[in-house]
């Protein structure tokens, strides 16, 4: 079946998400892995995706981890240096399903300041068709309940739907609800596989 909308993950997929390479280049491996062994940083990002506030979550971290705080605030004060680059390619992916009328949805683990944030600097953010961001929905992928959200908000549900995401466990999720799926590792795979969808031909999937 030729999907009927295609939704995007953002984290590695239309931005890059990697922050142990951030704090790589800001005090060195040694040091990054030391900080990620002690402060549990996913996780904070975690409770941020599930809706508490960004600067609030931060704050409790940082006092909590007195000999980190200058890291933990560098988290919070540079952020946009940590979700950077924007992936072109998939951008450009999204703008030309867009322009045959393909609806493009968003189903990312994303806090409610920190896409507000994003949003700032990556104006593509503002053009889904439809937005179903963790932190506004209270819950987070690969939970089974943020997949039968955007079915009950979009009114598609299983081969309807063509997701891309870099998570296994996310796209295993969305495969049990009957999803069509692609796992991301390349911009240039994504783009073969709506080429294969018959969603774009290969000219306009460049």
């Amino acid at each position: 079946m030729t999907p009927k909308a295609v939704v995007f993950d953002i984290g590695n997929v239309l931005i890059e998400w990697q922050p142990e390479r951030y704090f790589d280049s800001l005090i060195g491996e040694v040091q990054r892995r030391a900080l990620f062994t002690d402060v549990d940083l996913h996780t904070m990002n975690d409770r941020v995706d599930s809706g508490e506030n960004f600067t609030s979550v931060l704050l409790e971290t940082a006092a909590s981890f007195p000999l980190w705080s200058h890291e933990v605030n560098h988290w919070h004060d540079n952020w946009l240096a940590i979700a950077s680059p924007v992936i072109e390619h998939s951008v450009r992916l999204m703008a030309a399903l867009q322009g045959k009328g393909v609806p493009v949805f968003s189903l990312t683990n994303f806090g409610i300041e920190t896409y507000a944030i994003a949003a700032t600097k990556y104006h593509f953010l503002h053009g889904f068709d439809r937005d179903f961001i963790s932190g506004h929905m209270g819950v987070v992928k690969p939970d089974p309940q943020i997949y039968q959200m955007l079915e009950a908000g979009s009114g598609l549900s299983g081969d309807a739907l063509l997701f891309a995401d870099d998570r296994p466990e996310n796209i295993a999720a969305a495969s049990m609800r009957g999803w069509q799926t692609h796992l991301f590792e390349t911009p240039q795979g994504w783009a073969d596989r709506l080429v294969a969808a018959g969603l774009l031909n290969k000219e306009e999937a460049q």
